[in-house]
């Protein structure tokens, strides 16, 4: 039988596996002169230029007339003052790209021994990335380095990407290097990726893409129902959160963690439930940030909506548009959770 998005599947992977040693091997490598500051203060590294390049490259060789909505764009590479810092980008990025072939991978994806790019095809391909979004037809998501201070401390970060169709997300992978491949078993060591693609289900690989084990969200108990939730204030409401669990009665403490290894542990049991508040009204979450983790939790078994139970939409462009907050969980779950949410967000409301 053909399944559908075989080759996607693959290609991401194979991405995705490649910026995951590359973001391994920048972190074993930072030096301080390597960080840049964007406008919105958050740290942007060598690692999330050199990651996005890689991946959009592969994506090209591939798929070449598939548009991209990326993170990054390299402007400040194309100017004087960022030239040090694009020729160690440009390093890294070919480091990965000339990198031996592996498991499922292809030379005609523009990767393995002398394939290197020169500094302008790594910075078109960082620059591919400046697509807009829309509602139809194909495009991916490019997430280089999400949670990039948890991967400044050393701690959890994602490389995701996903394939959007038509709005709906068919392909979602997600690189989780410091996870650990099983928590119960500490010795099996770390590095992970988690693959979905719509209505063939979910999977856990190793960083190598070996070693498929399906993933189905398990039926969680009071004495083991918890949150997943975001380690920076900042970025999700920690007291609207501990507010939600006191009206499901959860005794378990939420287990804090950046980036979208939070759907990765959601889809195999390490937590009852991802919930994300944002603090600030009016903030607009970035499809970058939830596409390969929505249809992993849903191939797993899961719902994943907004705070009033609406389904997520990735065809309004870079953003989810009025889509206010994030409730993923198992489907037994999900109801009892936005109803507390509702009802956490009437009482902050009559307060007000």
């Amino acid at each position: 039988m053909s399944l559908a998005f075989t080759t996607e599947e693959q290609v991401a992977v194979a991405a995705v596996g490649r910026a995951c040693q590359l973001t391994s091997s920048v972190f074993n490598k930072l030096v301080k002169n390597e960080t840049l500051v964007k406008g919105d203060k958050s740290p942007v590294t060598v690692g999330d230029f050199a990651a996005q390049a890689v991946i959009s490259s592969i994506l090209y060789h591939a798929f070449p007339a598939d548009p991209i909505v990326g993170e990054e764009d390299a402007s400040d590479l194309r100017v004087e003052s960022g030239k040090e810092m694009k020729d160690r980008i440009v390093e890294l990025a070919n480091e990965a790209i000339t990198a031996d072939l592996g498991l499922g991978d292809n030379a005609n994806w523009g990767i393995g021994p002398g394939q290197a790019k020169s500094d302008t095809e790594i910075l078109d391909a960082i620059d591919r990335g400046n697509y807009e979004g829309g509602s139809t037809g194909r495009m991916w998501t490019i997430d280089p380095i999400d949670g990039t201070k948890g991967f400044l401390r050393g701690e959890q970060y994602a490389v995701c990407l996903s394939l959007i169709v038509d709005s709906k997300v068919q392909v979602g992978v997600i690189g989780c290097p410091n996870l650990p491949v099983d928590p119960a078993h500490p010795e099996k060591g770390t590095g992970c990726i988690f693959v979905a693609v719509r209505g063939q289900g979910a999977q856990q690989l190793t960083l190598s893409g070996a070693n498929p084990t399906p993933l189905t969200i398990p039926t969680s108990t009071p004495e083991t129902f918890n949150f997943l939730e975001s380690v920076e204030a900042a970025h999700s409401s920690h007291s609207f959160n501990d507010r939600v669990s006191s009206l499901l009665n959860i005794t378990r403490p939420a287990t804090r963690m950046d980036s979208q290894a939070k759907y990765g542990c959601l889809a195999r049991g390490d937590g009852g439930a991802y919930l994300r508040m944002p603090t600030g009204v009016g903030y607009r979450e970035k499809i970058w940030d939830h596409a390969p983790g929505q249809i992993l939790v849903e191939e797993a078994g899961g719902i994943v909506t907004d705070s009033r139970g609406e389904p997520l939409d990735f065809g309004l462009g870079r953003t989810l548009g009025e889509n206010f907050g994030i409730i993923a969980a198992g489907k037994d779950d999900h109801p009892r959770v936005l109803a507390a949410v509702q009802k956490a967000l009437g009482e902050a409301k009559a307060k007000v």
